[in-house]
């Protein structure tokens, strides 16, 4: 097997993450509230929670985890967005999606959790 530097890893991982990030922002991004971000957040979640309790590490855990899962999901937009919702007029949905955004992503990772106790 070829040696293969980590950050290489990451970093395929992350440019794969990226991608779907944008593919999920354009075909499920509705113009008024941010629902691409919010899902790609709980899935992220979903994702990193099944690898870490899956015990996933080393080169996979490096580009699913960390690149794949580190660009899918974006706290930035997050941040971003919610902020903008508030600045905009939009309190009630500015709240609503960062209450959602989070209990989303701890229910998503409960939802891992209990999968993977289930599957053994």
């Amino acid at each position: 097997m070829i040696p293969v530097d980590p950050a290489h890893v990451v970093g395929t991982g992350g440019a794969l993450g990226a991608v779907l990030r944008h593919l999920v922002g354009q075909t499920i991004d509705v113009e008024d509230y941010p629902l691409g971000t919010f899902t790609v957040n709980v899935l992220g979640s979903f994702l990193l929670a099944v690898l870490a309790f899956g015990g996933v590490g080393g080169q996979l855990g490096l580009f699913f985890g960390t690149g794949l899962a580190g660009s899918f999901t974006t706290f930035s937009s997050f941040s971003y967005e919610t902020v903008r919702l508030w600045e905009t007029g939009e309190r009630v949905r500015a709240v609503v999606n960062a209450v959602s955004s989070i209990v989303g992503g701890v229910v998503a990772i409960g939802v891992a959790h209990a999968v993977l106790a289930v599957l053994g």
